[in-house]
């Protein structure tokens, strides 16, 4: 029974992994059609809170009212404030894969590893692990091959990397708060509110950079597929599966999102990716893989 549990949770993570890794391609598509940054997010955001509000009614038609645990006015404030830095995180990668291609945003939001490293180490005044130490060295490494910054110069494509790696910040801190703020509410419930933060970030983006019109097109034609794979089938499946596979191996199998998005971007949007960037990807999956793995199991 634990060996089928184990084998459910790593599907259902390796699914909300798969998911998270076709959203840059799908948010790619959309810009080479003609729409803004603030049409994808606002669609996506819509959508999936709309989504969510029809999740979290059913689980309460199917469980009744008085067996769902009620959310106290700190939770939902908490929750939302915390949800604010995963609004950002959407809004710092879009902008990104504007200017650089898909292969490259996707390593920079995976500086998210060394960064983990360093927030944890900074939070609990301890100096890193040497297994933690060697990891982040072979995420910085990776990162220079995955960035072909040793074949080519980037400075042109500096607005990318800025933002592509405030993404990374911002993705560090929802990865530290998603997990700490009222666990005792359902998944649906807390990505709910979650998202209601992450909402008020990706609005206002909306209102400051309006040009006067907005074309509703964008929720046919992306917003229906940017919520699902963005904000609705990621964040559920990964709540449902860590629990059986644990921090360690879900981070792992979690991190099939970096071959299935630059994957993605190769075959959907012909973008090269050399034989130097996929061994980048391949260290950087290893040191992912060196700093979650239990050596003595």
């Amino acid at each position: 029974m634990m060996k089928n549990n184990i084998i459910k949770g790593v599907v259902l993570v390796g699914l909300g992994a798969t998911s998270y890794g076709m959203l840059a391609t799908f948010v790619k598509l959309s810009y080479k059609e003609g729409y803004t940054t603030a049409e994808v997010t606002s669609s996506q955001f819509i959508l999936g809170l709309l989504g969510l509000l029809l999740i979290n009614a059913f689980q309460r038609a199917r469980r009744g009212s008085s067996n769902v645990t009620r959310p106290s006015g700190s939770n939902v404030f908490y929750l939302m404030l915390a949800g604010t830095s995963l609004g950002l995180t959407s809004l710092f990668y879009y902008l990104a894969v504007k200017y650089i291609p898909v292969s490259i945003g996707i390593v920079l939001l995976m500086q998210t590893v060394w960064m983990g490293v360093v927030l944890e180490a900074l939070l609990t005044k301890s100096f890193p692990s040497p297994k933690k130490i060697i990891a982040v060295i072979i995420v910085l490494a990776g990162t220079a091959m995955a960035t072909n910054l040793l074949e080519k110069d980037l400075q042109s494509d500096w607005r990318g990397i800025t933002w592509g790696m405030l993404a990374a910040a911002s993705f560090t801190t929802t990865m530290f708060t998603s997990n700490r703020v009222a666990t005792h509410l359902s998944s649906a419930q807390r990505s709910l509110f979650m998202l209601m933060g992450g909402a008020v970030i990706v609005f206002g983006f909306a209102a400051y950079t309006w040009t006067g019109t907005f074309n509703l097109d964008i929720f046919l034609k992306w917003g229906i597929l940017l919520s699902l794979f963005g904000t609705i089938i990621p964040p559920m499946l990964l709540n449902a599966g860590f629990p059986h596979t644990g921090i360690g191996l879900g981070s792992i199998v979690s991190s099939l999102e970096l071959p299935v998005s630059v994957t993605m971007a190769f075959v959907l949007l012909g973008e090269q990716v050399s034989v130097l960037q996929w061994f980048g990807i391949i260290l950087i999956i290893a040191a992912i893989i060196i700093m979650n793995v239990n050596a003595k199991k």
